[in-house]
């Protein structure tokens, strides 16, 4: 599990255009298959049930609004800007704690 947050990640160049700046958050993936690449919204109250994937590791990325996602029992309030690597075998949950809509990018990587 790792958790980053866009404002902690410097800006480089792009190798193709030095004038296109990129923030490279997870740089050390592997090289494993995109599976899906999805966008979810959570309603006030609403949550992902504790789950894990054998042979799946999934990056989420907070859009907006305020939820709690616990990973292997450990709890992170979700922010936006805030971008979480689940690895293969972590037990993770989301749950919307906020009175809006909690929007959440998110794609899976098989190993």
């Amino acid at each position: 599990m790792k958790i980053v947050y866009l404002n902690d990640v410097p800006e480089g160049e792009v190798s193709h255009n030095p004038k296109v700046r990129k923030q490279q958050v997870f740089a050390e993936l592997g090289s494993g298959k995109v599976v899906n690449f999805s966008q979810a919204y959570f309603p006030p109250g609403e949550k992902a049930p504790a789950h894990s994937h054998a042979d799946m590791a999934e990056i989420f990325m907070v859009q907006s609004g305020e939820g709690e996602i616990i990973i292997n029992g450990q709890s992170f309030d979700l922010s936006p800007g805030m971008y979480i690597l689940v690895e293969p075998g972590d037990t993770h949950e989301i749950y919307n704690k906020g009175k809006e809509t909690l929007v959440m990018g998110y794609f899976g990587i098989m190993s």
